[in-house]
């Protein structure tokens, strides 16, 4: 046979399909080369019996020889198992289930650098454990790897880290009454392309103990239906919640139906928070708030919410951020639930600039501009506000800080273009033109009202 380039893709194609044969045709109970089979421990899938020893036993044998060790498809229910350094527990992609069996804890890692899950199914039953918060809890440990995991029915929350490093990627987690991943004092985690829903407080919660760097990439998640079953003002029903954790970036992320926030970061200095599309939000859809230093919001997409992005908390240190290229529409007033937000399209307060941003529909005001005294060297230019009551709204306390609006387009507006505002966020007196206000402290240019 003359040998070109489409004869040898066939035969490499051949050799690809007998070699995949082969290996389906393996007993499951079969390890890989250089693998332990839990089988040959006695690992009985089916059974009613607690198998922790025996899973246990069939574990550390494996990393004792630096193997995986491969659990067949079948469902095993099991006690506490605790990982190892180096610790590697495989099974058939949502095909291997470990049921929890009750007891103290289920898997649970501490000082066990290089673990990895991968391809189990972890139904926690609902069953309640007391020595740590979450079906899978790991401390101290760095090179962990979960992924294509999915994690089900957790009383507590579905992924617990504390102090790790490493990654949790490619995993279904839903029907957890906490948060579906929480990690405290990451060192550098990446919580990517993971799908998450009905969770009980929180999505993916990233806090610290004290303000630090945290470094953690929150990317490509998709996050539905958080509830805020513990109650609060906003620590719970958030799709993401950054606490206290410096230079974190949530990226691209699908986040719908929380109780509160698609992304909220609080006392988070030099967060990122861009491209993600957020729908159907309780409250504030991306919210940077209290003492942070440092945001940059951009290019994020938000359709209904309460209000639609804020930077706030000027008296309490929130400072210093970017807000661009934002979609933001469909607001709704929500007067008289136990937190009060008005039908705000975008709020922010001190050393920021606010560019390019697109808002429809906001039933109070597209953009407000500082609250009372807390305002400070805001920039608002190249925005276009339509069809909502009041385009802009700008603080008009005399113990307030410059700001410059220039170049917007304010389309509709039912109340003015452009009005002052005052403690109270009520709009005061006539329409501000160009040239209104005091030229040290309030510049108006260039703006556009059709």
């Amino acid at each position: 046979m003359t040998l070109d380039r489409r004869n040898v893709l066939t035969a490499g194609l051949a050799a690809g399909l007998a070699a995949g044969a082969a290996g389906a045709g393996a007993r499951p109970t079969e390890a890989r080369a250089g693998g332990v089979s839990a089988g040959d421990f006695g690992l009985v899938s089916g059974s009613a019996a607690d198998q922790a020893a025996v899973l246990q036993a069939a574990l550390d044998a494996a990393t004792g020889r630096g193997a995986p060790l491969e659990l067949p498809a079948g469902r095993y229910r099991i006690g506490a198992l605790e990982l190892r350094p180096g610790a590697r527990l495989i099974g058939a992609v949502g095909a291997t289930t470990l049921e929890f069996a009750g007891g103290g804890a289920f898997i649970t890692a501490n000082h066990a650098d290089g673990v990895m899950l991968d391809g189990l199914v972890l139904d926690g039953a609902y069953q309640a454990f007391d020595r740590v918060d979450g079906l899978v809890a790991i401390t101290n440990s760095r090179g962990v790897c979960l992924r294509h995991l999915t994690l089900t029915r957790s009383p507590a929350n579905g992924v617990s880290l504390t102090a790790c490093a490493g990654s949790i990627a490619d995993c279904t987690i839903s029907n957890v009454m906490q948060a579906a991943i929480r990690s405290l004092d990451a060192a550098r985690l990446e919580i990517v392309h993971n799908d998450i829903a009905d969770c009980g407080n929180n999505g993916i919660q990233v806090w610290r103990s004290e303000v630090g760097e945290d470094a953690s990439i929150v990317a490509g998640n998709r996050i539905a239906r958080i509830r805020a079953d513990s109650g609060g003002s906003g620590e719970n029903g958030n799709g993401v919640n950054a606490f206290r954790a410096g230079s974190v970036l949530v990226s691209g992320n699908r986040i719908s139906d929380c109780a509160f926030s698609a992304v909220r970061g609080n006392a988070a200095s030099d967060m990122q928070i861009i491209g993600n599309s957020c729908a159907r939000l309780g409250e504030v859809a991306i919210y940077a708030e209290f003492s942070f230093e440092g945001a940059l919001i951009a290019n994020n997409l938000v359709d209904t919410a309460a209000t639609g992005i804020t930077v706030t908390n000027f008296n309490d240190g929130g400072r210093l951020a970017v807000v661009q290229g934002n979609l933001v529409r469909n607001l709704f007033r929500r007067e008289h639930e136990p937190v009060d937000k008005r039908g705000h399209g975008i709020t922010v307060e001190a050393d920021t600039a606010l560019t390019g941003n697109v808002i429809e529909r906001a039933p109070t005001a597209g953009i407000v501009i500082g609250w009372g005294p807390y305002m400070r060297e805001v920039v608002a230019t190249s925005n276009l506000v339509r069809a909502s009551r009041v385009g802009i709204l700008v603080s008009a306390d005399k113990a307030a800080g410059a700001c410059l609006l220039a170049n917007n387009m304010i389309s509709g507006a039912e109340d003015g273009a452009i009005r002052a505002m005052d403690g109270n966020g009520h709009a005061v007196g006539p329409e501000l033109k160009d040239g209104d206000g005091d030229d040290k402290l309030l510049s108006i240019a260039g703006n556009l009202s059709v």
